[in-house]
């Protein structure tokens, strides 16, 4: 019998309720269970804690731990096959307060998008990293893995960096700043936002995208934007918001945010990632793409993407450690080039009912995946890049059509 206080180290169980906790522990003794028995029993507690359930009530006694153990695990990944069913009252998440900093950053940071990867097919974005950390608190999001504390920073000399930062101007470059943190959410704080114009304004060879799930528009709103500036929203149903996306704006208000912005000239665009399975989620998509293709002309869209949740092993582990009402984790996770996401089969059911949704906006639109497996591509688009090269002129080549149709 291994020793149980050293099999917690390092795992969620001191984020089990206490009652769970000793349920767990007279368990592993009273079934003598190994080392790898105990930790993977912690996973399956806490991942029922957050979705609402608990272990005691799934326990089975059996005559031996191998029946005991699989007659829960046979339970749990029926429960984790069935779409969620999400309560219609949203989530009353606690207030967090945010400590703001200002910080002296040795270079700009500005690279490549970390979550490049060769086994998918990316668009070869590069990122700016204008702050660090960021105010919302999506279930799903990697950031909580690499940034703590709730400390939000900003770079003291981001402006003047970004001012003396030297292209290639025979080169097109197309940057994103919600990498990090959320482009809008901050507005111009320290100087943020009006940098950023600046330095669109400054290098017409620069597509500068601002992703968001703000609503903070005001000073985009009531300043000159540069036609080389993407004002994007990463959108999904209402309940998914309610539940999964804590403190960021409504659905209507990012589509409102989008349409006040597209009426004074700035190219928006529609990022659907992640999408989410539950009940009913063909419905609630395919409704997005109806209310978008009523509210804006293709002309005023230069983009529509597509993702769905992906998870990296410290993501997981930083999802389960803070046990937050979550059941984003009740989903089929298998490998995906070395990540844990949706069976491919479900991907393209996924990315083809709202493909289909946008019929009017197919050849006017510039639509892709983001970060998916290549065999998606001609399944769901009929068309595929030969590498991430030819995927990242396409998408530069139809962003700066849209960009000079509107000059």
């Amino acid at each position: 019998m291994h020793d149980f206080k050293k099999t917690c180290e390092n795992t969620a169980f001191k984020s089990l309720h206490v009652k769970s906790q000793t349920f767990l522990e007279n368990k592993a003794k009273e079934y003598r269970l190994s080392f790898s028995q105990t930790q993977q029993l912690i996973v399956i507690a806490v991942d029922l804690q957050m979705w609402g359930e608990d272990i005691e009530t799934f326990w089975e006694d059996k005559k031996s731990k191998k029946e005991a153990l699989t007659s829960l695990q046979k339970t749990y990944e029926k429960l984790k096959n069935t779409p969620k069913h999400y309560p219609k009252t949203p989530i009353d998440f606690k207030k967090e307060t945010f400590k703001i900093e200002e910080i002296e950053k040795e270079s700009l940071a500005l690279g490549s998008c970390p979550v490049a990867s060769p086994k998918t097919r990316c668009c070869n974005l590069m990122t700016l990293d204008a702050v660090e950390s960021c105010g919302f608190d999506c279930s799903y999001c990697s950031i909580q893995s690499f940034y703590k504390n709730n400390t939000i920073s900003f770079d003291k000399n981001f402006a003047k960096k970004l001012e003396n930062l030297k292209l290639d101007p025979h080169k097109t470059y197309h940057i994103g700043t919600g990498q990090s943190s959320d482009s809008l959410m901050w507005g111009n704080h320290s100087g943020l936002l009006e940098a950023l114009l600046a330095f669109a304004q400054k290098n017409p060879n620069v597509i500068l995208e601002l992703k968001s799930k703000s609503n903070n528009i005001a000073y985009l709103f009531e300043n000159e934007i540069p036609k080389n500036v993407l004002c994007t929203w990463s959108l999904n149903p209402q309940v998914i918001i309610d539940h999964e996306e804590k403190r960021t704006a409504s659905l209507e208000e990012r589509i409102q945010s989008a349409r006040t912005l597209a009426d004074k000239g700035v190219l928006v665009g529609f990022h659907f990632h992640p999408i989410v399975l539950f009940e009913r989620w063909q419905e609630a998509y395919t409704a997005i793409a109806k209310e978008l293709l009523e509210r804006f002309t293709c002309k005023e869209v230069a983009l529509v993407s597509m993702g769905t949740l992906t998870f990296i092993k410290p993501v997981l582990k930083k999802i389960r450690l803070r046990a937050q009402s979550s059941k984003i984790l009740q989903m089929l996770l298998v490998d995906a080039s070395g990540k844990y996401s949706y069976p491919l089969s479900l991907k393209e059911e996924m990315f083809s009912t709202l493909y289909n949704a946008f019929v009017p906006w197919h050849n006017e639109v510039f639509f892709y995946m983001c970060m998916e497996d290549e065999s998606l591509w001609q399944k769901v688009f009929g068309k595929e890049y030969a590498n991430n090269e030819a995927f990242e002129e396409a998408m530069v080549k139809a962003y700066m059509q849209k960009i000079k149709g509107i000059l």
